[in-house]
């Protein structure tokens, strides 16, 4: 007789994954939300006990430094997320789920509270840049284990509880961008508010935590902990009645792993190509140039206090948000039509145009641009279209093969979301040398 699962009682299960979920993505938009204050930092303080000819030649250093930052820290962040996503399929069978979650989450926290910390402690430019870049690469590798482990857990519970999880991660750079625009409208110096911001942080990973702690206590949770762990009589069951075509096709995909992974990469390979190309051109752009563009208005107001927590971080975000959200109500184009792939390659004409709006420091481009609305409207299409076509590439690719291939082409196509960050991140030295 089968057993009724018990309900999800004021959604509270819903909301432990929700929190979770914004846990995930939280800690590196908190780290990409805050360039003002890290480059703030590489600016000073020079020491005034070292000769002159010393003094200037580490000036210079310390603007190399600044300068490169933004490139340097999505290069640390990307890369090392693409190695631990790629390793954490090996993870899941070698260290408990609980482990790799919790742990995750403390070692985020720890880093956050040695960043909070950092604010109050002055630092030379150079070592405090390799502290942070440091940061980041541990902020991202624990951060990757966490996202797979989390989806992994989620994969338990009936399907629309990884729903809950996307709009957390969603929600997680937009949280990040306001926190960053409340500390500063706080009307205290940068570091002050710098500081507030990153013990935010450290609330929200703490009720992550919380939230985690309480899960396995609630009967919805338990419930579906104890039917997987009774899985292999239901399995056995279930192939017992399986239809004789679909029982051939997995036979004959276990036998051999690797070609059946080609023919679902034949089957796939534009989406997966369009998705790392979205990304490639999201991330070589954003925030590396963008995050350097400066308001025309320069008659040091609050507008140009506010002009990239707002036009770039906040408005990026929310219209990223509003692109993956649309593909709940509208699905077009289709995933075999050739207007998604054309889309996807028009994307890369926002390189030049960002390029010519007023990014500074810049040697070779000149500014053609020249009012702050063109970047706000740049802005707007080119997060709402990172969105809706990258939501569209990831919604389709499992879709396009066999039922018994789609978690295989899932993994398929977060590999290649993955290599598009990677991608991304390096080539934005190229483009910012250009400008």
């Amino acid at each position: 007789m089968a057993t009724s699962s018990p309900k999800d009682k004021y959604l509270v299960v819903w909301m432990i994954f929700f929190m979770l979920g914004l846990g995930t993505l939280l800690p590196w938009n908190f780290f990409m939300t805050a360039t003002m204050y890290f480059r703030h930092r590489l600016k000073g303080p020079l020491s005034t006990d070292v000769p002159a000819n010393q003094s200037e030649l580490a000036s210079e250093h310390q603007s190399v430094l600044e300068a490169k930052f933004n490139n340097v820290m999505t290069l640390c962040a990307m890369l090392p997320l693409l190695l631990c996503t790629c390793l954490n399929s090996f993870l899941h069978s070698l260290i408990p789920q609980r482990l790799r979650i919790m742990g995750s989450l403390l070692i985020i926290l720890f880093v956050f509270i040695v960043t909070a910390v950092l604010v109050k402690v002055p630092m030379e430019p150079l070592p405090f840049f390799s502290v942070t870049m440091v940061k980041i690469i541990i902020i991202n590798s624990f951060g990757a284990v966490l996202q797979g482990s989390l989806f992994g857990m989620a994969g338990l519970l009936p399907t629309s509880y990884t729903t809950p999880i996307m709009s957390g991660q969603g929600l997680a750079g937009t949280f990040a961008a306001f926190a960053m625009i409340c500390a500063i409208s706080s009307g205290s110096e940068l570091e002050s508010a710098a500081f507030g911001y990153f013990i935010v942080a450290c609330v929200v990973v703490c009720l992550s935590i919380l939230s985690y702690i309480l899960l396995p206590k609630l009967s919805f949770f338990q419930f579906y902990q104890e039917r997987n762990r009774k899985t292999p009589d239901d399995v056995q069951n279930t192939v017992t009645l399986m239809n004789t075509d679909v029982k051939d096709a997995m036979v004959e995909e276990n036998k051999d792993p690797s070609i059946s992974m080609m023919k679902i990469l034949k089957k796939i390979w534009v989406l997966a190509l369009s998705v790392f190309f979205t990304f490639t051109v999201t991330i070589g752009t954003f925030p590396a140039i963008t995050a350097d563009t400066r308001s025309m208005l320069a008659d040091g107001g609050s507008w140009e206090l506010y002009f990239i927590p707002v036009s770039c971080f906040l408005l990026f975000n929310l219209c990223d948000w509003t692109g993956r959200s649309l593909t709940a109500v509208c699905m077009w184009p289709g995933k075999d039509s050739l207007v998604l792939p054309v889309s996807v390659v028009a994307r890369v004409v926002f390189v030049p145009l960002f390029m010519l709006c007023n990014v500074q420091p810049r040697l070779h481009l000149p500014v053609f641009f020249q009012h702050d609305g063109f970047f706000i409207a740049f802005m707007v299409l080119f997060a709402f279209s990172n969105g809706y076509l990258a939501s569209l590439c990831m919604c389709y690719g499992p879709k396009n093969v066999l039922p018994h291939e789609a978690e295989t082409a899932g993994a398929i196509m977060a590999f290649f979301l993955a290599l598009g960050l990677a991608s991304g991140a390096g080539i934005s030295f190229l483009f910012r040398a250009v400008v």
